[in-house]
């Protein structure tokens, strides 16, 4: 089984992916782990990419779908996969079109989970992490008992830079250009299918394991 998850930041992707790769025995590719992974085991590929991470640019669309490839060809005792943040561009999801049937391998699905955008902007912007222990919190969802106070240990609570409004709706304005359009990309190919990002965690996981139960 090989499943793509899409969602705009804020949607909870990173929640649900680790509960589907845990309840389905999936393993998460996940685009920035298996480039930090590659440098790491410092591959041929890992290093043509850490020339590009080294001088702060983006690595190439090609490079990265190799560097995934990589990955497959490696795979372990997982039932599948579960592309969490990748592909980010439609020029990614071509690269990766072309690059599966060399592996023996299709796209079974493309879970999209949507949630709407003043609502992720309520989500983002209202999350505040300890600066002692790092515990995380939410003004609306999971308040502190003490306001700005961690629970757990009596640290200072602090918005984290990149949760603040105006990068909030930066980095949501990227995700409409950047990565929206895979979801008519995949929509007219047929894979597609949407769900309810709005709903609670629980009723959410539920959605998408009622698709993935097609494929099991």
């Amino acid at each position: 089984m090989l499943i793509i998850l899409l969602g705009p930041p804020g949607a909870g992707k990173g929640t649900q992916a680790e509960k589907i790769t845990g309840e389905h025995n999936l393993a998460n590719i996940s685009t920035g782990d298996i480039l930090r992974s590659a440098v790491k085991k410092n591959s041929a590929l890992g290093r043509k990419a850490k020339q590009y991470m080294d001088q702060g640019q983006l690595v190439p669309d090609e490079l990265v779908v190799e560097i995934v490839k990589e990955r497959l060809r490696n795979s372990g005792e997982e039932d599948g996969y579960l592309f969490d943040g990748f592909p980010r561009t439609v020029e990614q999801a071509i690269f990766l079109e072309k690059a599966l049937p060399e592996l023996g391998k299709k796209i079974d699905r493309v879970i999209s989970i949507d949630v709407e955008e003043s609502e992720l902007i309520e989500r983002l912007t209202g999350r505040r992490v300890c600066s002692n222990c790092g515990a995380n919190y939410h003004i609306k969802y999971n308040p502190p008992a003490v306001r700005n106070v961690c629970d757990k240990c009596g640290g200072d609570l602090y918005q984290r830079d990149d949760d603040t409004l105006e990068t909030v709706k930066e980095r949501l304005e990227v995700y409409r250009k950047q990565t929206e359009p895979l979801i008519e990309f995949y929509e007219k190919k047929d894979l597609l299918s949407s769900v309810d990002g709005s709903k609670s965690m629980e009723e959410v996981y539920e959605q998408i394991n009622n698709i993935l139960e097609d494929f099991q």
